[in-house]
């Protein structure tokens, strides 16, 4: 069976390559055939206007993390093999890549066997197709059928070139489906308006028309190019700031074995509980988050704290009940979400307005720190490694109904029952509760790149 899944696995690799090959021949035919064949372009205003357009549509590409890129070259090279013919979309394509690598310090192999071929390949072909259907351009419905034909199949050639010579020279990268394309449609189309747009402007207003377009189009590229930019600072920054924040969880957690578990188990709870009661997607993060920090102002208390078995002074309590203030601000000053810092505030503050460090009312109080306050309890009472004796799960729920509209809000305490009576031991003595994987460091970032 191993042997049959390599001769697979091989055949495959061999299908790729054959394809690719055949990829790259078809590019140099068509350089070729451009080169010998093709008849001389006009060459005419447009063709400055279309030339400025090629070097500016690489200067303005927008780089995306998985190997996408943004772009207003497709439109520049079709409407120059409508307008101009096949020799001069073949330059603009050409002229486009070789900027946008320059812009975006593309590997030259990635340049030469990837990008060029997915884009000087579709210009010839769609140049030749709109030639071919109306050759000379005119406000009549076949120059737009001609326009939207040749548009059509240089995107689609162009995607399916890319994924194939990526698949092939660059196999432990993202790779890309028919899926993708199918999912990418709408943007296929947009872009295709856009083309057919250019081209009615080119053809009723002339010149001074598609300049105007392009400007358009390019301060949208330009546009682009800032928010992603934006993106990859905001990745940045969230990836500083949790770093930070889950290395002082972690530097709790030697000090005090117990709190990177606790915190995750408390993290964990929460989210159920907020999705439980109906609380939105943003909610029920925000109860996952403030559940994992909800104890990092903890950093900041002594080492003796910490210390099991030793009696605590009324000064280490009075420092204990500073922990959330600690802790909010710590969130404050790292930038973290005001309603985390807000939440970790009042995770101690009691319905009946005995709580600290504030001493809130129960209607002052944040609904997810009400949460919190139940998920903590409740951990802290049935962990293993708890500072008091092991509750059951039954005995801990017994314990949190007592102390319901005093201490806890009953609505959460029963949300939390609710929760447990379905799952079993693992779930509700949070024992191997992980704060790496709670944490998601990756899913995070990714998130916030994509403005989440």
């Amino acid at each position: 069976m191993v042997g049959h899944g390599a001769r697979q696995a091989g055949a495959g690799r061999w299908s790729d390559r054959t394809a690719s090959a055949i990829v790259l021949a078809l590019t140099a035919a068509c350089v070729a055939a451009v080169i010998v064949t093709a008849p001389a372009d006009h060459v005419n205003g447009l063709t400055v206007i279309l030339g400025i357009g090629a070097v500016a549509a690489g200067l303005l590409v927008a780089g995306a993390p998985d190997g996408l890129s943004v772009s207003a070259s497709f439109l520049v090279y079709v409407l120059a093999g409508v307008f101009l013919g096949v020799r001069s979309a073949a330059v603009v394509a050409l002229v486009s890549e070789f900027v946008a690598a320059v812009r975006l310090h593309t590997r030259l192999r990635s340049v030469v066997f990837v990008n060029i071929p997915a884009s000087v390949v579709p210009a010839v072909v769609g140049a030749l197709i709109a030639r071919g259907i109306a050759p000379t351009p005119a406000s009549t419905p076949r120059f737009y059928v001609a326009v939207v034909v040749a548009s059509i199949v240089a995107i689609t050639l162009s995607f399916l070139i890319w994924a194939t010579l990526r698949r092939t020279f660059f196999p432990d990268w993202e790779q890309f489906g028919i899926q993708t394309f199918v999912e990418d449609l709408p943007n296929t189309l947009l872009n295709v308006l856009l083309v057919v747009a250019g081209a009615g402007i080119t053809v009723k207003l002339g010149h001074a028309g598609i300049a105007y377009a392009l400007a358009a189009v390019f301060t949208f590229s330009y546009m682009a190019h800032l928010l992603q930019r934006a993106r990859h600072r905001s990745q940045q920054y969230v990836s500083l700031s949790w770093g930070v924040l889950a290395g002082l969880m972690r530097s709790l957690d030697i000090r005090d074995e117990r709190s990177a578990r606790h915190a995750a188990a408390v993290a964990r709870f929460a989210r159920d509980m907020a999705k439980a009661v109906g609380m939105s997607a943003q909610e029920q993060e925000l109860a996952h988050t403030a559940g994992l920090l909800h104890d990092i102002g903890t950093f900041a208390l002594s080492d003796r704290v910490a210390e099991r078995g030793r009696a605590l002074t009324e000064d280490d309590w009075l420092a204990i009940q500073r922990h959330p203030e600690l802790g909010a601000d710590m969130l404050k000053d790292l930038g973290m979400y005001g309603p985390v810092a807000e939440i970790v505030l009042a995770h101690h503050e009691r319905i009946d307005g005995r709580g600290y460090p504030y001493g809130l009312p129960a209607e002052e109080i944040p609904e997810i720190a009400k949460i919190i306050a139940v998920a903590e309890v409740y951990d802290t009472l049935t962990a293993s490694d708890t500072y008091r004796t092991r509750m059951s799960s039954f005995e801990a729920l017994r314990e949190l109904r007592r102390v319901a509209d005093s201490q806890l809000d009953a609505r959460y305490v029963e949300t939390l029952a609710q929760l447990l009576s379905g799952e079993g031991v693992e779930y509700r003595h949070a024992d191997a509760a992980d704060f790496d994987s709670e944490l998601d460091m990756e899913r995070r970032i990714r998130e916030a790149g994509a403005g989440g």
